[in-house]
């Protein structure tokens, strides 16, 4: 398994600084983010590292933000012993708990194990606490459900105890695919098939249920596609991005006769759910 290098930014504003930061690291090759109090811990394969890599990435010379970093290597043998001394368990809506393995059973409804890995999804960030309380709100019995940017598959995971009929788990990151894979076996499931890719690989699917927690750029490019997808009388689920920019996203879906339905919002994040 890869060494990993890890940069801690401090990025002020965090809104909508830290949004803009994952986007440009992503496109430029890192892997996972963690978001932190002041900012943000992005990784990246060691390998895939070279010295002009920041150079393309733009908000780093803007004026209107201040960022400062710090690099660290990470042997991936240490990886799940960082993550053990940060990963607590967590509880949403007295009913559903997230937890490792390593942590003890809990007598909670839903209890979802995730294995430690470098994915993005643990249930701590507020993006995946509020899509976690979206699908408790949803009748997700007999349902046919897409979890479009699966991370850790823990979306997928809960649609299955749920009572889902199907679902398909979709991230473009190896790391998530093969951590949705794994994490999915863990839970028992048996009606998640997980794949590597993007928005192209739906082809002529349609679904029930469309869950996307993703950044706010991909979100308003598949939009369009999501909705193509989506049944009569469907349900549109999406967060990944902030109160700012809840305007954007409502305009976006209304264009296809998409209701909002529902909002949550935690921390300046925001989850919306959408009806046809």
């Amino acid at each position: 398994m890869p060494d990993y290098l890890a940069y801690h930014f401090k990025v002020r504003p965090l809104v909508p600084g830290v949004e803009i930061l994952i986007a440009e690291l992503g496109y430029a090759g890192f892997e996972s983010f963690i978001e932190t109090e002041n900012g943000l811990k992005a990784y990246i394969q060691k390998g895939k590292w070279q010295d002009s890599l920041l150079e393309g990435i733009q908000i780093l010379d803007s004026s209107e933000f201040q960022i400062s970093y710090e690099q660290e290597e990470i042997a991936q043998a240490n990886w799940n012993e960082q993550w053990e001394s940060n990963f607590h368990p967590i509880v949403v809506n007295d009913i559903c708990t997230v937890r490792a393995p390593f942590h003890d059973v809990t007598k909670t409804e839903y209890d979802i194990i995730i294995e430690p890995k470098m994915s993005f999804g643990t249930g701590h960030h507020e993006t995946t606490h509020m899509m976690i309380q979206q699908i408790l709100d949803i009748d997700m019995k007999g349902k046919d459900v897409l979890d479009m940017g699966c991370g850790t598959g823990i979306l997928a995971i809960l649609a299955e105890m749920r009572g889902a009929r199907s679902i398909d788990a979709i991230d473009i990151d190896n790391w998530s695919y093969l951590n949705s894979i794994e994490n999915a076996k863990r839970n028992n499931c048996r009606n998640i098939i997980v794949k590597e890719g993007d928005a192209s690989l739906l082809k002529d699917e349609t679904y029930d249920v469309i869950l996307a927690n993703i950044n706010r750029n991909v979100l308003m490019k598949d939009i369009p596609k999501y909705t193509g997808h989506l049944r009569k009388n469907g349900i549109l689920v999406l967060s990944g991005f902030y109160d700012n920019d809840i305007k954007m996203i409502e305009n976006a879906c209304s264009k296809h006769m998409l209701k909002m339905v529902k909002k949550l919002e935690r921390n300046n994040w925001v989850s919306l759910k959408f009806i046809n």
